[in-house]
């Protein structure tokens, strides 16, 4: 007998943490594993943010604070969005969060009855899928291929709308492709959207900061958007600050106070310390954090040019995130010493087995021909794991 519930049992594990955890199991043994897993960026926080948390500290705030975030730190994303984005909110309309996995966790209790539908263009980030079946919705994915940039049409959205289709939930830059939807591509978007007033777009801007081509556009800026999106953020990835678990949404305000309803019963308001050095990240000119795009970008190319030397991957340039997302189809079918590959997990363990080097298959992200590698390393580290990943790869018939 199973004490387990019903929920559990039939959620998978998030197979970004699941190879994490693996890696360094491994690792404990002796076993050098390069690990291109997990999305964090390999910088350590900003000194000035630090700083801010010191003086928080100092400043003693360590009591409960606000649900929803301290005052003055929504004030300051608010001012932030308007700065960076254009977009006018109030502080009301702000909701701070331990992450924006919580965010989005407190967005399917507030919005998704059992029955609804979201549509989810692929490859959607790990968790999106999951989240939406807690809480008895249904997914409704929308297939796109390395061809196409892993970018979806305005055309294949409206294909898949139903009278049971409550919201879209997508990644702008993408996690895992590093996709970034362009303005005009926004804008046909939304064009489509104008015409179905009853969805709701959820917007998830963690990657903002690393954009590599162009301005980053939210799809709120389009007349008549920003009353029905909600805009996902947070200073993990940009700030380099994924430990401090803050993230945040801005929201019609309805919206905003559901969620603030659905936090003070899970975790009640994040942590304080956190909330300050958010303050001082947010309230700083994006330049100051400029060097941690370019390096990045810089790997980026570093990258492309040696994954394009393996026969038989499918490789495009991702524009922002720090990901690449190939395609692996060539290699689905071929063995190695008796074991067949079949899916991209099985190509994923089999290259940590073999080549010591962590990826994450990409069948978590709807995307089940391809494999999800992180470049937050050192180029010498970068260097060193796509030549084992070319020499295991080759070693398959």
């Amino acid at each position: 007998m199973s004490y387990l519930s019903t929920r559990i049992l039939e959620m998978n594990e998030s197979q970004t943490l699941a190879m994490a955890r693996k890696s360094r199991e491994l690792q404990a043994q002796g076993i050098d594993i390069i690990s291109l897993s997990l999305g964090e960026p390999d910088f350590d926080t900003p000194d000035f943010v630090k700083d801010a948390a010191k003086k928080a500290i100092d400043d003693n705030y360590t009591h409960y604070p606000p649900v929803n975030g301290y005052a003055p730190v929504r004030q300051a994303i608010a001012n932030k969005l308007k700065r960076d984005n254009g977009l006018t909110y109030t502080a009301e309309q702000i909701v701070v969060s331990t992450g924006a996995k919580q965010s989005l966790v407190n967005l399917m209790n507030a919005l998704i009855n059992p029955g609804d539908e979201v549509l989810l263009p692929a490859p959607y980030w790990v968790s999106y899928y999951e989240m939406i079946r807690m809480v008895g919705g249904i997914p409704v994915v929308i297939e796109s291929d390395v061809a196409n940039d892993f970018k979806i049409t305005a055309a294949e959205i409206e294909k898949h709308i139903t009278p049971k289709t409550k919201a879209i939930l997508y990644s702008s830059p993408c996690n895992p492709s590093g996709s970034v939807f362009t303005y005009e591509e926004l804008g046909s978007i939304a064009s489509i959207l104008q015409n179905h007033p009853n969805i709701i777009v959820i917007s998830d801007e963690i990657y903002e900061l690393i954009t590599f081509e162009g301005k980053h556009t939210s799809i709120a800026t389009f007349e008549g958007m920003q009353e029905r999106t909600i805009i996902v953020n947070g200073v993990a990835k940009g700030f380099a600050m994924t430990g401090w678990r803050i993230g945040y949404i801005a929201a019609p305000l309805d919206i905003a106070q559901a969620c603030t309803k659905m936090q003070g019963q899970v975790t009640s308001g994040a942590n304080t310390i956190a909330q300050m050095a958010t303050k001082a990240a947010v309230e700083a000119d994006p330049s100051a954090v400029k060097y941690m795009r370019d390096t990045f970008l810089h790997r980026r190319a570093f990258c492309y040019e040696l994954l394009s030397e393996i026969k038989g991957l499918k490789v495009n340039m991702p524009a922002g995130a720090f990901y690449f997302f190939p395609d692996i189809s060539a290699y689905l079918g071929k063995s190695y010493n008796g074991q067949t590959i079949k899916d991209s997990d099985d190509l994923a363990m089999y290259l940590l087995s073999v080549a010591h080097v962590a990826t994450v298959g990409g069948a978590s992200f709807g995307s089940p021909n391809c494999l999800r590698l992180s470049y937050a390393a050192a180029n010498n580290q970068l260097k060193e794991a796509i030549q084992r990943m070319k020499k295991a790869l080759e070693a398959l018939v």
